[in-house]
């Protein structure tokens, strides 16, 4: 039988409905705002693999061609690999739920996410959120819910929950939040350099705006009446504990305060090996339940260290930033570079120009696009020691090239100003924390020094946050060990006015308004000090592009002249791109890019279309070429395609018997321009020239 409800949201309805479709998943909704509907389904498996250690969680996100009335593009004619924008969304669903399932529910759990109808106006990647938890709600699977999530833009200094796309044109703010109804769970997004304070406002008017739709959510809830699944309690050895204890706490207490990351793991390893040895003859089979104990104890003593001592795992205070160190310049060939390196994460990073030619090309469900700037981040298993088969971007390279791409396009010049397709390539090659935000530093400097004219230094820092009870920790340029054992990767991206970009992931409950507050003030004193140091190496844009960069010269003809440059079958821009070699793209509007390394090749196509698309102006002399003789005159060509008619009684200040007398087809002739009908024909005369030089351009 289905159930449902509605809600008002932001001036939208939102049904969200359950017990029609796909009846044999554990939960399944349908959550619809007006066109646009999105099936998602909750699967668990009835038990875990025995022996795993692990919650398997999978979040899959698709978008139907159908839903947009579409037929996909290509020779394969289905839905394939997903793309940027559905791994994205992919995370946007996964982040928020995933800490919200009982430590000890390891089951095979997937939700997915399936767009059946779309328009234009409400966004599937919202309404997913929202249907995920709808889902697990409704099934019988634990799930410590409800969540919902909502974009929030700012147009006009109002705060604006969903914004249409016409208003996210005018929005300084896009931010995607997800909350539960007592805490915020997650944000990601962007903004034209916006100050602290104002980011904070819109966080948490994205959690007021989410309060009826968890309301609505559980009321489905109720309605579905799906019991949930008991989950056996995690059950502790204490004697097993002790022995550990005894064995291990101690020397875990001194290996955790090894400064580099490599020898802390070294030893942590060591002090495991050396307790499994000793341990595992009595307790065969239980080395999964000691090593959980030993990280159990890494925990403890790291977060204490913090919050007692105010000492971090590598002898930092909770507000200083690892050391850092820049270069630009470094790659001969590349148009821009910059080696980033902070502490032991390090990213190589190289900015390349393009023309139009080189612009994605993307197809969604809304239509074809293009999109001029391009960030792509790489993060290869050497960086942090390993070996691996995938070296393929997964969701997680994506998700980090989004961020850092989000945080740099503000800062961009406009096109008309700057018409180059930009593509930036940060490769990691160290990582101990945040390589993410050293893509931001090292992505902002490759720029600058490929001489892209971009508003401002951008730089980004990884914070994180240790609470326990009432004690609170905020710490600056965490390391990756201590995201793992925090309660918090707030990272934040921006100039030195304002934010550009930021995603925060919260594992705990009871963040305050006030420690979001602290956190974002002491992110800004140390997005600072990274711009500081960015500065002693590049503090600007250099005032030249690359010498192996191409050079993109704009000029406007009128619309109606673009056939003429176009010729018919496109001759006569083939023409010029064989003569000068030169990149030529022409827009409806009439604007012109000419793309070229060599600056005469350049030139001499600019001039060839002016002289395609030039006008005749009354009173202005031409030299021209005697195309056609007649008995009353001479046409001549003053423009290639455009010519004139002199009478033959304006062909000498004297009486003139025959044309042939003065001019002959082939010759040069000064003429000047003495009227243009309304018919567009041109009047020359040769005669009003006599004596005149043509003027030096």
């Amino acid at each position: 039988m289905e159930q449902k409800v509605q809600v008002e949201f932001s001036g939208r309805t939102i049904t969200i409905a359950t017990g029609k479709m796909a009846k044999q998943a554990n939960g399944a909704v349908v959550v619809s705002c007006g066109d646009t509907m999105v099936l998602v389904t909750a699967v668990a498996t009835k038990t875990a693999k025995e022996g795993q250690d692990f919650f398997p969680l999978t979040v899959n996100y698709q978008e139907k061609a159908y839903a947009g009335g579409k037929i996909p593009g290509g020779f394969f004619k289905r839905e394939a690999r997903p793309s940027d924008s559905e791994t994205l969304t992919c995370r946007l669903i996964d982040r928020p739920i995933r800490p919200l399932f009982p430590e000890n529910f390891l089951n095979d759990t997937q939700i997915m996410a399936t767009v059946i109808s779309a328009d234009k106006d409400n966004d599937p990647g919202i309404l997913s959120m929202i249907g995920a938890s709808a889902a697990l709600e409704v099934s019988d699977i634990p799930f410590f819910g409800p969540i919902a999530g909502v974009k929030v833009g700012r147009v006009d200094g109002e705060f604006v929950a969903n914004p249409t796309a016409e208003q996210l044109e005018k929005s300084d703010i896009e931010i995607v939040v997800a909350a539960s109804k007592d805490a915020i769970c997650m944000v990601e997004g962007g903004a034209a350099i916006v100050p602290e304070d104002v980011m904070l406002e819109a966080i948490f008017f994205g959690h007021a705006a989410v309060q009826p739709i968890l309301a609505a959510q559980e009321e489905l809830k109720k309605k579905a009446g799906v019991p949930k699944r008991e989950v056996a309690p995690i059950v502790v050895d204490e004697a097993l504990k002790a022995k550990v204890t005894d064995l291990a706490y101690a020397k875990m207490k001194e290996a955790v305060r090894i400064k580099a990351k490599g020898e802390r793991h070294d030893r942590i390893d060591a002090i495991t090996g050396e307790v499994l040895e000793t341990l595992l003859p009595d307790y065969e089979g239980r080395a999964k339940e000691i090593k959980g104990i030993l990280g159990d104890f890494e925990y403890t003593l790291v977060r204490e260290h913090i919050i007692k001592d105010g000492e971090r795992i590598d002898g930092r205070d909770t507000k200083t930033i690892r050391p850092i160190a820049t270069e630009a310049s470094l790659l001969p060939r590349a148009h821009g570079s910059a080696l980033f390196t902070r502490g032991e994460t390090q990213a190589l990073v190289a900015a390349t120009l393009g023309t139009s030619s080189d612009e994605q090309r993307i197809d969604s469900l809304y239509g074809e696009s293009k999109k001029r700037f391009l960030l792509h981040y790489n993060f290869p298993p050497f960086s942090v020691g390993e070996t691996s088969f995938r070296l393929a971007p997964g969701r997680r390279e994506i998700g980090h090239g989004a961020l850092a791409e989000r945080a740099l396009e503000r800062v961009l010049p406009k096109h008309d100003d700057f018409p180059y397709t930009i593509r930036i390539v940060s490769d990691t090659l160290e990582s101990n924390g945040s390589s993410s935000m050293a893509t931001v530093c090292g992505g902002s400097m490759s720029m600058m020094d490929a001489g892209i004219p971009i508003s401002a230094p951008v730089a980004g820092i990884a914070m994180g946050l240790i609470k326990e009870g009432d004690d609170v920790a905020i710490l600056s340029d965490i390391l990756g060990d201590e995201d793992h054992l925090g309660d918090m990767d707030f990272k934040v991206a921006g100039t030195a006015e304002g934010v550009t970009a930021l995603q925060m992931d919260i594992k705990i409950t009871g963040v305050s308004k006030e420690i979001m507050k602290k956190a974002l003030a002491q992110a800004r004193e140390g997005r600072l000090h990274i711009l500081g140091k960015m500065a002693e190496t590049l503090s600007a844009a250099r005032p030249d592009l690359s010498t192996y960069a191409p050079r993109i010269t704009t000029i406007w003809v009128k619309t109606d002249k673009i056939r003429d440059v176009i010729g018919s079958g496109g001759k006569n821009i083939r023409g010029i791109t064989e003569a000068t070699g030169v990149s030529i793209d022409i827009e409806d509007s009439g604007k012109i890019n000419i793309a070229s390394h060599d600056k005469a090749a350049c030139d001499l196509a600019i001039k060839m279309i002016r002289d395609l698309t030039a006008e005749a102006e009354e009173g202005k002399l031409y030299m021209g070429t005697v195309r056609k003789v007649m008995e009353f005159g001479a046409f001549v060509e003053i423009f290639p395609g455009t010519d004139g008619l002199v009478h033959i009684s304006e062909l000498d200040k004297e009486r003139v018997k025959n044309v042939t007398d003065i001019l002959n087809e082939g010759d040069k002739v000064l003429v000047k321009c003495i009227g243009i009908d309304k018919q567009g024909k041109i009047k020359l005369s040769r005669k009003e020239a006599l004596g005149a030089t043509l003027p030096e351009n």
